[in-house]
């Protein structure tokens, strides 16, 4: 299996560094004959991303996958929030990445940058397929659904309620810039291993719940209850 489609994407989504911007339009070319798709995606992430201005590259990163996050890179936790499956994917993903020699660096072993380069590592075709159809696909649908105009205005409500403020969010379509790159991703995914793509989904996603719990919040909008049930 070709690893060089894998190894530029697991870049692209990456804490941001100076090359960044090159390395999306090296991306553009590399992928436009064998997926045309994606490499459209990918040239609407381009064109969004902040130019010349490393600063707001990085809080554009930061806002839409760690403060206040619209979505997680850890597929594990987007899969299954804090519960006990994604302990168990955590332990068999350090296996498979220790077995190939796949250094995770300082992020967690279901980290969607350390799952794509693991990809065609894999001498295991079966559980790569596997690894793919159950949980990455998947993963990456629940990210992408996760940009959703309605989710993103309940997580904000969430992160207002709890914080009592909110982060100021990039201007414009820039906010929701690496929704292209996730679905670029899943484009090659969808292509390399027949995916199909699932029906939206209307229930809160496990990620969004994992929000409310870690902030302590019940979402019980009406609610007229003090704490301890006194009115």
């Amino acid at each position: 299996m070709s690893t060089t489609h894998y190894d530029l994407l697991s870049r692209l989504v990456a804490y941001p560094g100076p090359e960044l911007r090159a390395e999306v339009a090296h991306a553009v070319v590399a992928l436009s004959e064998s997926y045309p798709r994606a490499a459209q995606k990918l040239e609407h992430f381009l064109q969004l991303l902040p130019a010349d201005d490393l600063l707001a590259l990085r809080e554009l990163h930061t806002r839409t996958f760690d403060v206040q996050p619209i979505t997680s890179l850890d597929i594990g936790y987007t899969l299954f929030g804090e519960d006990y499956k994604r302990g168990a994917l955590l332990a068999n993903l350090s296996s498979e990445h220790t077995r190939v020699g796949n250094d995770c660096g300082t992020e967690l072993a279901d980290h969607l940058t350390n799952v794509l380069r693991l990809l065609p590592k894999l001498i295991d075709a079966s559980l790569r397929e596997e690894l793919v159809r159950v949980l990455l696909g998947p993963a990456l649908e629940e990210m992408i659904r996760e940009f959703d105009p309605t989710r993103l205005a309940k997580k904000e409500a969430l992160y207002k309620k709890h914080h009592k403020t909110l982060i100021e969010a990039a201007a414009g379509e820039t906010r929701v810039a690496y929704r292209h790159l996730l679905e670029a991703i899943f484009e090659v995914l969808r292509q390399d291993f027949s995916l199909k793509t699932t029906l939206p989904r209307e229930q809160e996603s496990s990620f969004a719940k994992a929000v409310s719990t870690e902030l302590g919040i019940e979402d019980c909008d009406g609610c007229t209850s003090a704490p301890g049930g006194t009115p």
